[in-house]
């Protein structure tokens, strides 16, 4: 696979500890300017502070190790009032470190359940709010203990992914040991139970804000009791009785904003709650398919009420809040922002929306709910970007987010909607997305950086994302001490390698050797930047001139080290790829050798050919048929298992793709050029794959499997084993019917392998009946194959030609034959000495077919132009060729065919200036 698309977020995964220890250097040894060079440590201490507050935690603690003054500095609590903990490990040993700075910490974001285990080490007892995700495995115990050391918190917010392991128990501790909290969202519980909801009724008074989001089940008349409410969101959660929420909500007194999306509620409901609640403001029901299937609902103002639904005008609707005329259209968000409204309750309202609306819409990309095209063209893509410019963070991570996802049709085939994509371009979005990715912030560079990605799937995205500098900045985050945003960026450069035209900037960008240090930073525990990182290289290494940077920066190491080591197939099958397309330049650059030479590369391809993984396979099999052009690597794979383990593959991928076939096909016709091999590959099997392979449908499998059949049938006991094993008539089908010129002109060399007579001097004699026997089936298949070996030299002669040739020895008729000829592809085919000798030597057999086919097969591998032309052509000196040819062209029993033929390869080697004096 060349390139990646993720619609949702990563699986959590372990993540490497970094260091925070360095060297102090005492401040009083650095002078204010050193060789003209400014000394960082004489700056004010306001302007330190200033760029402390620009790090991530790690970032701020190395920085603060480099001398006192800055440690003093980097301590002060105005920087430490705050923490984001998501991109990197946190334990109970980091947390402990850190305590001591975390007296005032207010803010946390963290991830996942060690992490969440970790924060009550942190002892940060004036904390006020706590965000995390990845909370499936945060059970009620480590939530309750949570809460309990915490209890100024007035902010609680467990999701987008669901707390499946968190039950009313807890909701219940937070009540009980939070009186302050004022927003509680929770996602994902499977029962909110009543008495759940009566405690923080009960005891938290200043509750206002509250979001039980695709929950299994909450009782809804419970939620009727908190009467301090004034934002409740139950989006995507099932099981509600629509009934009991439209006749008790409504007295809620506070209720401004209620958020039903991703819901089965109905019109009915609907209408009650808008027409009935004397404070409510706005609706938000989103993606609710009955409603939506209610063509009376009014999307109007009901009583200066908004309803908000996938059917209405949302950006005019959000308008309406709004007395100033000037806040209209897709800049709604946007005009807000920018004002100096002192409006608290429409900030509050404008505030909440931009939380409920930036989680549904990224619920429902991430679901890819059908039949919602024409709102994501005209709406949802204006609405992500222009949520994308938010001031909360989290909202624009989840915006950024959802334009990664909305774009993907099928993840695991990199497909995308390119009308959304190009949507998005047209909006502006690229430039969004750089800016945002060029934040200090790590969970807004992983998600812009994981947007860029998938849009940059669309050839006119990744146009766009080029000229805007967007390959100079993922090359920068691919150099992140974040694993995180590494990745992503990592996926980044992957898309857009792809494209030819940007492979060089990326080489420019410096973006090569951030991939290969990328392999060796995250060499364990981080599959997937070490996937991405491989496909970018793999991509790059198809490249002439980027292959040789992959190569000078460490990369053939790299990526050997993936095949060796990791476990991971997706990793696997990019390195195998990565490994293949270096050694896909024998005739430019050193690349195919460099990887045999590597310690442990061709016994790991080998290995890998016996993966459960038919991608990894495949991978594998192909950098084994390029490495197989270097006569060392062919020797070394061949004593690495690579025979027995190419003949077993082949024997498996009868009903594989046709990828896999090719491949493995292309491998066996690779090693088969040493007869040694051949002969191998003959005993331990593999005649008969070759020949199922030989019958399949594809036309690249068909050139792969007469190649290697060709390459065995020089040899007498394959020839005869391919006989037996029902070859000829394949490779008699091959010949007349494949499309491929090449499939047939090498399935027609194979039979003359078979029939040119070395069989019949070889095959093992038995009793008279079983000699005669195989005598009568021997002379079948000769008949067979010689009768379709001459239709095919017949399909490349045009009599008149042939004949005004004959009678002329004007250069001109002689290049007409040939350019009727001329098979392109024959010109990359290599032939040894024995080979070229073989044919020569069939210049003089009996068989006027035979004749007719060795001057035809010559005159290919003899074509000016062809890249091993002038090799054969010395080969041919070496073996007195032209005496036979000369015969050949005045023979008067000859076929006019080896006639011509045999004057044309004559004038081939006068062009190469090759001919002997005779």
């Amino acid at each position: 696979m060349s390139r990646r698309v993720r619609s949702k977020a990563a699986k959590k995964g372990k993540y490497d500890v970094v260091s925070l220890s360095y060297p102090e250097i005492e401040v009083e040894d650095l002078g204010h300017e050193r060789n003209g060079f400014v000394d960082w440590t004489s700056l004010p201490d306001d302007t330190v502070i200033q760029l402390f507050s620009c790090l991530n935690y790690r970032d701020r603690e190395s920085l603060s190790s480099t001398c006192r003054t800055w440690r003093v500095l980097g301590a002060s609590q105005c920087l430490w009032s705050s923490l984001d903990l998501r991109a990197h490990k946190f334990d109970t040993a980091m947390a402990t470190s850190l305590s001591s700075r975390c007296v005032n910490l207010q803010k946390l974001r963290f991830r996942g359940a060690e992490s969440a285990d970790a924060i009550i080490h942190l002892q940060a007892k004036n904390l006020r709010e706590i965000s995390g995700d990845y909370c499936r495995k945060i059970t009620d115990a480590t939530l309750s203990v949570i809460v309990a050391r915490h209890e100024a918190l007035e902010s609680l917010q467990l999701g987008p992914d669901f707390c499946e392991r968190i039950t009313g128990d807890a909701i219940k501790a937070i009540a009980l040991c939070c009186p302050k909290l004022k927003k509680l969202r929770l996602s994902g519980i499977r029962d909110v139970y009543a008495d759940a909801i009566n405690a923080l009724a009960k005891h938290c008074s200043n509750l206002v804000d509250i979001g039980f989001l695709d929950c299994l089940k909450v009782d809804e008349a419970a939620l009727g009791n908190i009467l301090s409410v004034r934002f409740l969101s139950v989006a995507g959660t099932s099981n509600m009785k629509w009934g009991v929420v439209s006749h008790l909500w409504h007295k809620l007194p506070k209720l401004i904003g209620l958020d039903v999306s991703r819901t089965d509620i109905g019109s009915t409901a609907v209408s009650r709650l808008l027409s009935s609640s004397q404070s409510l403001k706005v609706l938000c029901a989103l993606n609710c398919p009955v409603l939506e299937e209610d063509t009376s609902i009014s999307t109007s103002k009901t009583k200066d009420k908004l309803l908000l639904a996938l059917f209405s005008d949302i950006f005019r609707g959000l308008s309406s809040l709004f007395a100033e005329t000037t806040k209209k259209g897709r800049n709604v968000f946007l005009d807000w922002r920018r004002s100096k409204n002192k409006d608290k309750n429409l900030n509050e309202i404008m505030t909440w929306l931009e939380w409920i609306l930036s989680h549904t819409l990224l619920r429902t990309a991430e679901t890819n709910t059908q039949g919602l095209h024409d709102f994501w063209l005209k709406q949802g893509a204006a609405l992500l970007l222009s949520l994308m410019q938010s001031s909360q963070e989290d909202v624009q991570e989840r915006a950024a987010t959802g334009l990664a996802a909305f774009v993907v049709i099928d993840d695991e085939n990199a497909s995308i909607d390119c009308g959304r994509a190009e949507a998005v371009m047209r909006e502006g979005g690229i430039r969004l997305l750089l800016n945002l990715a060029k934040s200090w912030r790590e969970g807004l560079q992983s998600e812009a950086a994981k947007a860029i990605a998938n849009l940059s799937v669309n050839v006119n995205v990744a146009k766009a994302v080029a000229e805007e500098g967007g390959i100079n900045i993922l090359a920068a985050l691919a150099r992140s001490m974040s694993r995180l945003v590494a990745e992503e960026a990592a996926g980044g450069l992957w898309n857009l390698s792809v494209g030819e035209e940007h492979k060089a900037a990326i080489a420019e960008a410096d973006g090569v050797k951030a991939l290969v240090d990328l392999i060796f930073k995250w060499s364990s525990g981080g599959d997937g930047v070490l996937e991405r990182a491989a496909g970018a290289l793999a991509n790059l290494a198809a490249d002439d001139k980027c292959s040789m940077e992959v190569a000078n920066a460490g990369g053939v190491h790299a990526l050997v080290m993936l095949a060796r080591n990791c476990k991971f197939e997706g990793v696997q099958e990019q390195a195998a790829r990565a490994l293949a397309n270096l050694a896909a330049h024998g005739d430019s650059n050193s690349n195919n050798a460099a990887v045999g030479q590597e310690a442990g590369a061709l016994e790991a391809l080998v290995q890998l050919t016996r993966s459960p993984d038919e991608g990894v396979r495949q991978e594998a099999a192909g950098a084994l048929w390029n490495l197989s052009f270097d006569d060392r690597n062919r020797e070394a794979i061949a004593a690495a298992g690579g025979v027995e383990a190419l003949v077993a593959l082949a024997q498996s991928c009868s009903n594989a793709s046709p990828g896999l076939q090719e491949r493995a096909a292309g491998a066996l016709w690779g090693l088969s050029v040493s007869e040694a091999n051949s002969i191998a590959i003959g005993r331990e099997g593999g005649v008969a794959p070759l020949i199922t392979l030989a019958r399949s449908d594809a036309e690249d499998v068909h050139e792969t499997a007469a190649g290697a059949l060709w390459n065995l049938a020089f040899n007498h006991g394959n020839a005869l084993r391919i006989v037996e094993e029902g070859g000829v008539p394949a490779l008699v089908n091959l010949c007349s019917s494949s499309v491929s010129k090449m499939a047939r002109f090498m399935a027609a060399l194979a039979l003359a392998y078979m029939f040119d007579g070395r069989i019949d001097e070889f095959a093992p004699m038995g009793t008279s009946s079983e000699s005669t026997s195989k005598s009568v089936s021997l002379d079948g298949a000769r008949r067979m194959a010689l009768k379709h070996i001459e239709a095919f030299i017949l399909t490349f002669s045009d009599p008149q030609a042939f004949a005004a040739a004959a009678s002329s020895s004007a250069p001109a008729a002689l290049s007409q034959v040939t350019e009727k000829a001329r098979i392109q592809e024959a010109g990359h085919l290599r032939c040894s000495g024995a080979e070229i000798g073989r044919f020569i030597f069939m210049l003089r057999n009996s068989s006027s077919i035979l004749k007719a086919c060795a001057a035809f097969a010559l005159l290919q591998f003899t074509l000016p132009g062809g890249r091993h032309a002038v090799h054969h052509a010395s080969l041919m000196q070496g073996a007195g060729a032209a005496r036979v040819l000369r015969a050949a062209a005045a023979a008067a029993t000859a076929p006019i065919e080896a006639k011509i033929f045999a004057r044309i390869v004559l004038r081939n080697l006068e062009h190469h200036q090759v001919e002997p004096s005779i």
